[in-house]
């Protein structure tokens, strides 16, 4: 059966500064945590492809904002580095923001509402090197940023975001310390945890102030981006298996979604941590920062479920608390590319959760895509690439979509990552997730896959056809 969206459901596309602009040393520029890693090892990035490539945004702004014109798009997501606005001295690098006015003015210009998140992962290096996360200075100092960047795009920004997926950074740079300076140490993921938390909440707050003072318009949102990975157990779960599922939803997801909504961490997870003495440093004062923390929107971003059982073991082979074992569901659909679950079905489910536990947070689909490895093998002989396998992931995601609105969940929108080839982390160009190719080889030229032509009439009409 064929499914609708509303009209009045935008459409778009997810985007970060540092997976797409490049040019790592212009503008003054100062040196991020990527950077390091790709100068330090850059055998640890697949083909040898660092961090300063992304995919020539920077110099291709507006003909992208203009491609997304034509694909009928009417807004995009990307962030502003901070390590092109701010010096190290804190204060406005004016080049750097130059750049952002202009790629800001150019998606006014092509009625393309530009969302703008302050952080993905992309830590100034000097800041890292006083200990990131773990240091409060640093939280201090990201709260300064806000504070910048508000006053000098709040006139013409509607839509602000604090994180993207700030669960990522704790969970890939601390717990499992596959990013650099690989870190395993599950206490210190739960204190970065915290302090990005105690982040979040004094820039909320800093955008509230800059509004009370009139540096940002009076329509302007705050929101929070993250990857809610709806979580499922076995069929017939044992207690342990759903005191698994408590705890690691509570670390995830209710996390943020109780701080976003209540001004408040959620008080099982914190008694879990103190009966491991797994606490963060709690500090007077604290409980008041998490109450300026609520916003008005949220960011969903979703790939996959976590699908999760009780621990076989107490300890993992690093000597921490195991909360739970990975299960597999025995009818999985894999991305075997990526190592993922396809579980369109998640974005209803947690749609439904949103309407049932948080029922006055409105939220939109923020990131959602497939990424595939060696996608060359699909190009015809006019030399497009033939992505159904796409096609068939998005048209089952956004019937999902559909159906939660019907059935109630206040979803807003849809942005699809990346919709152009980017840069992804140490994984480079290793999987594409584009609806428009881009070739490395040949001055990261733009070429249009089968499933933009698809996705451009989906928009049009706002009907999910085949």
């Amino acid at each position: 059966m064929t499914k609708t969206l509303p009209q009045n459901f935008f459409f778009g596309a997810a985007m970060s500064g540092p997976q797409t602009e490049g040019a790592y040393t212009k503008d003054n520029r100062l040196e991020s945590i990527w950077d390091t890693w790709s100068n330090l090892s850059i055998s640890d990035f697949y083909n040898k492809v660092g961090s300063y490539v992304g995919n020539n945004f920077y110099e291709k702004y507006e003909d992208d904002i203009k491609l997304l014109k034509s694909l009928n798009m009417d807004s995009f997501r990307t962030s502003i580095q901070w390590t092109r606005l701010l010096d190290i001295n804190g204060k406005i690098n004016p080049d750097g923001a130059n750049f952002y006015h202009k790629v800001i003015n150019c998606a006014k210009e092509n009625d393309i509402e530009i969302f703008m998140n302050l952080y993905h992962f992309d830590m100034p290096t000097y800041l890292f090197n006083k200990g990131g996360w773990e240091n409060r200075e640093v939280v201090e100092a990201y709260a300064h940023y806000a504070k910048m960047a508000f006053r000098e795009f709040g006139k013409e920004i509607k839509y602000w975001f604090t994180f993207n997926e700030p669960i990522v950074e704790p969970d890939q740079r601390y717990r499992h310390g596959v990013w650099f300076p690989f870190i395993k140490n599950a206490q210190k993921g739960i204190n970065v945890q915290y302090n990005i938390s105690l982040a979040h909440s004094l820039a909320v707050n800093e955008f509230y102030k800059a509004k009370e003072q009139g540096y940002i318009r009076e329509d302007a949102k705050i929101g929070l981006i993250n990857c809610f990975a709806p979580p499922y157990t076995k069929e017939n779960p044992t207690p342990e298996d759903l005191e698994a599922l408590r705890i690691e939803d509570g670390i995830n997801n209710r996390w943020w979604l109780d701080l976003v909504t209540e001004g408040h961490l959620p008080q099982d997870v914190l008694e879990t941590l103190k009966q491991y003495n797994m606490l963060p440093e709690m500090r007077p004062g604290d409980e008041e920062i998490f109450k300026l923390g609520k916003v008005d929107w949220l960011g969903f971003n979703y790939y996959h479920p976590s699908r999760i059982q009780a621990p076989k073991e107490k300890y993992d082979a690093n000597g921490h608390i195991k909360f739970s074992d990975p299960y597999v569901w025995p009818e999985a659909k894999m991305n075997i590319y990526r190592g993922w679950e396809i579980y369109p079905k998640g974005i209803y489910d947690f749609g439904m959760k949103m309407k049932k536990e948080y029922p006055n947070l409105k939220f939109f689909v923020s990131e959602n895509g497939m990424g595939v490895e060696h996608e060359h093998r699909f190009r015809n002989e006019a030399g497009e690439i033939q992505d159904d396998y796409r096609i068939e992931f998005i048209k089952e995601h956004l019937e999902w979509i559909a159906k939660a609105i019907e059935d109630g969940a206040q979803c807003l929108g849809y942005h699809y990552w990346g919709v152009i080839d980017n840069w992804s982390w140490n994984n480079a160009f290793k999987n594409r997730y584009g609806l428009v190719e881009v070739d490395l080889m040949n001055d990261y030229q733009r070429k249009l896959k089968k499933s933009a032509h698809w996705i451009q009439n989906v928009i049009k009409t706002k009907t999910i056809t085949d």
